[in-house]
């Protein structure tokens, strides 16, 4: 009887020191995989926004759908311009004389293509939709239209998805600690996104630290 006694001890201490183990290490860890996760999502949704806003550029709207935006890729094209002054005597009906006249010429320089210039031989934009890590695949959301301002209706769009998605396999109570986190070192709110349907902005939800992360 003792003996039982002994190893239901034993046991008890063994998985008391691992629950006391995991409840340091584990947040740790779930740290570790969070900022490597969303490091990777906030490269991508950089990627959109830079398309978004050339897409704006030459369509002076945000496109919808990816299918759209991929296709501009592939085909579209900045126009190069180039600014200069210019002048010359023009005879004014009000006091009979020859006045001058000063404007500016806009010269088309060339065209440059879009793809070229954001990717340049790199493919990923073809998978702009595609979430990174994804454990089924899951697609970013993303919508645009326009919102109203002082009488002017100024375009947006939005792209975001879920932390539900990205860390899909982390402890259940972490995640919902991590979905209502406020803070200004964390991505705030329940999913990671770029652009706001609200407001005339092309920002993205997340801290600093991963605009460094992806400028190493």
């Amino acid at each position: 009887m003792k003996t039982i006694i002994q190893i239901v001890l034993w046991v008890g201490c063994i998985a008391l020191g691992y629950l006391i183990y995991n409840s340091i290490t584990g947040p740790i860890k779930f740290k570790e995989v969070k900022q490597e996760r969303y490091a990777q999502v906030v490269a991508k949704l950089k990627d959109i926004r830079n398309s978004q806003e050339a897409y704006k550029t030459v369509n002076g709207k945000y496109a919808n759908d990816f299918n759209s935006l991929i296709r501009f890729i592939d085909t579209g094209k900045y126009i190069i311009t180039q600014q200069r002054d210019s002048s010359f005597m023009e005879f004014d009906k009000t006091y009979q004389i020859d006045l001058l006249k000063e404007v500016k010429i806009i010269d088309t320089l060339g065209f440059v293509s879009v793809k070229d210039s954001l990717f340049k031989t790199d493919n990923r934009y073809k998978s702009l939709m595609d979430v990174p890590t994804a454990p089924n695949g899951e697609k970013f959301e993303m919508k645009a239209g326009y919102v109203e301002k002082s009488g002017y209706k100024a375009p947006v769009f939005e792209a975001k998805v879920d932390k539900d998605v990205i860390l899909y396999d982390q402890p259940k109570d972490l995640l919902t600690r991590e979905k209502a986190a406020i803070s200004v070192e964390e991505v705030n709110g329940p999913s990671i996104k770029v652009g706001s349907m609200e407001e005339v902005s092309t920002s993205g939800n997340w801290p600093p630290v991963y605009d460094k992360k992806n400028d190493q």
